[in-house]
């Protein structure tokens, strides 16, 4: 059965529809993911076969690619979120885990470029765990 997920950005100008499967979900550790997402890593699904539908904001959409790589990054241009962008070299649609609205039918896979990792990256596991922000006093 074909799966159809449902994302967004932030401010909910741009809305999508990714109908198809995604082959594999890693969590990029390189210099260019840190910028990108400005943490640790970008966790991002591929898909070789799914495709994008557009249901609303298209327009607000832009895709940048870092001269000289690969390397893109789409977004908002209201509000900054990380959106859906199509690799044409490697026929590869490539999702940002964290603009889709609906479940996530995989864990990722892998880490990679681990060692590149960001010096503060190191068990981040074992830090202590809260539903919602602390308040310091």
């Amino acid at each position: 059965m074909t799966e159809i997920h449902q994302g967004s950005c932030l401010c909910g100008e741009i809305n999508f529809e990714i109908t198809g499967d995604f082959q594999s979900f890693y969590l990029c550790h390189c210099t260019h993911c840190r910028k990108d997402t400005g943490s640790a890593h970008a966790a991002n699904l591929f898909s070789g076969t799914a495709k994008i539908k557009w249901l609303s904001g298209e327009k607000t959409k832009r895709t940048f690619t870092l001269p000289g790589t690969q390397h893109c990054k789409s977004f908002c241009t209201q509000c900054g979120s990380a959106l859906p962008y199509y690799l044409e070299g490697l026929k590869l649609l490539v999702v940002p885990a964290g603009s889709l609205d609906s479940d996530i039918p995989l864990k990722p896979d892998s880490h990679l470029y681990w060692a590149s990792k960001a010096n503060w990256d190191d068990a981040l596991h074992t830090l202590p765990r809260f539903e919602k922000r602390p308040v310091k006093k």
